[in-house]
């Protein structure tokens, strides 16, 4: 599959030792694990697919990539393509790019976070309208009773973002960065202007922080009408999956199945699904994409 060098090009990042996981990461990476009745992988990249992003690279650990491989292969099979690349140790999320600027190769990009699920009613246009906003870094605002987990977005009185701390001891305000992050080609060379934090990581937060001190910084606040999971606990893994039987059960509709969104958009046609669908056996997932048909 051909890209143009304009086109914005996706990154998933899913190594780690998901240490918080164990016993159950203990021999196979946290984003091979199920959400219900999929790989957590596929939430994630399916965000990307509706972003129409169609050239995604995966990062991992040396360990966990061939399952990635197995898993994914070439992307072929969805009408996308899957590129490989390794992180040794888990050392900051904005590595990615560092790691993956040969894969971007100048092109704007997005960042997804290989444990990150979101589900929302009109969550294909916003990120088909942020995904064409090729020249805006984008991130997004998210409210959570926890905001102090993950990096923290500080407002002023008019709602303007002032600042990003990374899991501050005393968050200034209830909203967290979600992973999911759109940023345009000078990304890189912003990465590798960083210096790594006092826990050895190059920050994600700091990044962004750059974008906001130059004034280019764009945060959309997602409201309360959309869900994002960080399936980084038992607890939250199985909200997660709790979330997704409830809505697929009573909807008779698959959250971030990849082949459907793949046939919806005409990049694969019926013969390909027909070969997904062989691949799938007997399960309740080959029965859903043979429904499609």
């Amino acid at each position: 599959m051909k890209t143009t060098a304009k086109a914005r090009k996706g990154i998933v990042l899913a190594g780690g030792a998901g240490s918080r996981l164990h016993p159950l990461t203990l021999a196979a990476s946290k984003q091979i694990l199920p959400v219900y009745d999929k790989p957590m992988i596929y939430y994630p990249i399916s965000m990307l697919m509706l972003a129409d992003i169609r050239d995604i690279l995966v990062i991992s650990t040396p360990e966990d990539l061939p399952a990635f491989r197995r898993l994914l292969g070439t992307g072929e099979n969805i009408g996308v393509r899957f590129s490989y690349a390794e992180q040794p140790k888990p050392d900051g999320i904005a590595r990615a790019f560092i790691i993956g600027a040969d894969f971007l190769d100048g092109a704007p990009s997005a960042l997804i976070l290989g444990d990150n699920i979101f589900y929302a009613n009109n969550i294909v246009n916003l990120l088909v309208e942020v995904s064409a906003q090729v020249e805006l870094p984008t991130i997004f605002a998210y409210r959570v009773q926890n905001s102090g987990n993950y990096g923290v977005i500080e407002f002023d009185a008019e709602g303007r973002a002032v600042s990003i701390e990374e899991k501050p001891a005393k968050p200034k305000s209830p909203y967290a960065v979600p992973g999911l992050y759109f940023y345009p080609a000078d990304v890189v060379e912003k990465a590798r202007t960083l210096k790594p934090s006092a826990r050895g990581e190059l920050e994600i937060s700091e990044l962004n922080q750059l974008y906001l001190d130059a004034g280019q910084l764009q945060v959309r606040t997602l409201g309360r009408g959309i869900a994002w999971f960080d399936t980084g606990t038992h607890a939250s893994l199985l909200e997660a999956a709790t979330f997704v039987a409830a809505i697929q059960n009573r909807q008779g509709l698959q959250i971030a199945c990849i082949e459907e969104i793949a046939f919806s958009r005409g990049w694969i046609d019926a013969a390909q699904m027909e070969k997904n669908i062989a691949a799938m056996g007997h399960s309740s997932y080959a029965a859903y994409l043979r429904a499609l048909l």
